[in-house]
């Protein structure tokens, strides 16, 4: 409990059954009913069941008053959604009350009666949740350093993990950086029977209890066609998402970065609120820099707003703090800005919105109206001019390919605007793809895994691939596939760890699944065009923010990773990458590391994902190591 402080800094509880021996320990961060009516452990009205669970559930005042009009009225304690989770429960059963909840959350359920302890996550995996099964203990927490210190926790790498992390920057679901531990999929349950008598558990297998794909593929079945209804019914629904995660007892504002999903959410924000707060933060590189249009929605929506300039030193300062926040090796540099516009919020409020979802759900990344056009295209050269075409682009280095772009857009290329030597070396490994699929697989992930001195196992692959439906047109497969696996995985990983770090809540509105269903029902030309994404968005933004708001180009959320590593982190990254501590450790492999170091110092290739990745995990496994596990168990 005391490694999850951060998480719950406001109070804590622990529960015990000796019988059974089971224990629940609970962090409280104090959101709705500040009193001790909405303490948890909490026990059911019954006495059946004990829930702990990190959260909130946005519909919980209508689910108490479907509860109080069917049967008998409920003898309500408090006004916590904690307590309206377990009555549901209790009346309708677990299976039968998840899909009702609304909200972001991950709990644990005790059933007394049945010796039986469920785990669920919500839809979209917005909160955390982690298991593991070793000698005969099972143990669970919202985060990993919650179960590390556990005598029976094993603490070996798991280099399949390690290898996936190297290509994608995180580490896929359900697996985690330790062999012996597993993130419990977003939208299932996992049930863990004990036998108090024979002494002995028995863990299920996660089993769904709601299904993206599903609600996708039965969407698409009622396409819209008025336009201007299906604008009526966004402006509706967007007013609703947003009002229902206004509930709080403490203050709430919202991070404003001046794009399209964080303005919609200020601006529904600012209709339901007198007083609304918004933050963001500002770098003095104008390629990062997101304060200036932030402020500029700021001042027409007339928001209070914070912004605060961060310097290279504070970013630093924040780097050597990510392997703590994290748990485990992640290398999305967007964790660096979270973490610091989450700090400055926290001084102000308790709550935040973000504008998370949005990108997935209405097509807002370049690369779904790219790949629309560019992956049949691949897919219409011969099988045989493939694999030359592929050595031609290969032959010549990206920084050479960049000299050539470059003396092309001199000519008057404007349409090269977008093109970059790496890319064309990317691009060389598409043309070799059996699939739509595999391409992009190539386009999300660093293709090679020599980095890695991968002694046992094979790379930990998701299902993700499965997810892949071949019969969507390709921008509709990306935005479903990105669902499933990189906004849990990613985005959603990097908020929640940088944010409760720091003892913030945040909510994401886009991700309701009332708006999911509404998305999935616009025809794919009312998603994207053939140049830009969030069509109906911005139409409903038009209304309330000026049109250079709107076609503002989409900026990324990060650092000058690639400048830094060769200016003022390079001492740091030198000796993380020493030659010979990378021999010691025997987790990277020593000669492909240096070379791409060696690259990147040059100019060559741009290397900055690479080595990024490579030094975090290296500072991650120094952090991770200085108390061994190992010891603890001993």
């Amino acid at each position: 409990m005391e490694k999850i402080r951060h998480r719950g800094p406001d109070a804590e509880g622990a529960w015990l059954d000796a019988r059974c021996r089971v224990a629940f320990g609970h962090r409280r961060l104090s959101i709705m009913d500040l009193s001790s009516q909405g303490a948890q452990p909490m026990s059911s009205h019954s006495g059946r069941y004990l829930l702990i669970y990190n959260g909130e559930i946005y519909n919980h005042m209508e689910i108490r008053a479907q509860l109080d009009s069917a049967g008998s009225a409920v003898p309500w304690r408090g006004h916590s959604d904690t307590e309206t989770a377990l009555a549901a429960i209790e009346r309708w059963g677990l299976h039968a009350a998840l899909p009702r909840l609304n909200g972001m959350f991950a709990l644990a359920l005790w059933d007394r009666q049945e010796h039986r302890l469920h785990l669920a996550r919500d839809r979209f995996g917005e909160k955390p949740l982690y298991f593991a099964f070793e000698r005969g203990c099972f143990l669970f927490a919202s985060e990993l350093k919650a179960l590390t210190p556990h005598p029976v926790f094993g603490d070996e790498i798991d280099r399949g993990a390690l290898r996936a992390y190297m290509r994608l920057n995180y580490v896929p679901a359900p697996f985690t950086i330790y062999r012996a531990a597993r993130k419990l999929p977003p939208a299932t349950v996992l049930t863990v029977t004990v036998d108090p008598i024979a002494e002995s558990i028995s863990v299920g297998n996660p089993l769904p209890y709601w299904s993206a794909i599903e609600v996708a593929l039965a969407a698409r079945e009622r396409r819209l066609t008025d336009r201007a209804s299906a604008r009526d019914e966004l402006r509706e629904l967007l007013a609703s998402v947003v009002r229902s995660r206004l509930m709080a007892d403490v203050p709430l504002g919202a991070f404003l970065s001046g794009g399209i999903d964080s303005s919609l959410v200020v601006a529904q924000m600012q209709q339901s609120s007198n007083h609304v707060l918004t933050f963001t933060i500002g770098f003095d590189d104008p390629s990062y820099d997101e304060s200036l249009p932030a402020a500029q929605v700021a001042r027409h929506l007339g928001t209070t707003h914070t912004c605060e300039r961060v310097t290279p030193s504070q970013a630093r300062e924040a780097i050597v703090r990510m392997p703590a926040v994290y748990d485990e090796p992640f290398a999305d540099s967007s964790q660096i800005p979270t973490y610091l516009v989450s700090r400055m919020a926290r001084e102000h409020v308790t709550v935040a919105l973000t504008g998370d979802g949005g990108d997935e759900l209405f097509g807002g990344y370049q690369r779904y109206f790219v790949g629309q056009r560019a992956f049949p295209l691949i897919r219409s050269i011969p099988p045989w001019a493939r694999r030359p075409l592929a050595s031609l682009i290969k032959a010549m280095p990206p920084a050479s390919w960049q000299n050539v772009i470059g003396w092309l857009r001199g000519l008057g290329g404007t349409r090269l605007s977008d093109l970059s030597g790496e890319r064309l070396h990317r691009l060389a490994l598409q043309l070799r793809a059996s699939s739509e699929a595999h391409m992009y697989e190539i386009l999300m992930a660093r293709p090679d895994d020599e980095t890695v001195a991968l002694e046992n196992g094979e790379e930990r692959q998701s299902d993700g691939m499965s997810d892949w439906l071949a019969p969507l047109p390709p921008a509709e497969a990306m935005m479903l596939f990105d669902t499933l696996n990189i906004l849990p995985d990613d985005f959603l990983t990097k908020v929640d760890r940088a944010s409760m770090a720091v003892s913030l809540e945040t909510r994401a509105p886009l991700l309701d699944p009332r708006l999911f269903e509404f998305a999935w029902r616009l025809p794919l030309a009312w998603r994207i065009s053939a140049n830009t994404g969030k069509v109906l968005l911005r139409e409903v933004l038009r209304e309330r923010v000026p049109d250079e708001i709107v076609d503002r180009p989409k900026q990324g959320f990060g650092i000058p990773v690639g400048s830094w590593l060769k200016g003022p982190l390079r001492p740091w990254a030198e000796s993380l990458l020493e030659e010979r501590r990378l021999s010691r450790e025997g987790y990277l492999a020593p000669g492909p590391i240096r070379r791409k170091w060696a690259e990147h110092l040059a100019g060559t290739h741009d290397r900055q994902n690479e080595i990024w990745a490579a030094v975090v995990f290296q500072e991650w496994l120094a952090n991770a190591h200085e108390a061994p596990v190992t010891a603890l168990s001993a």
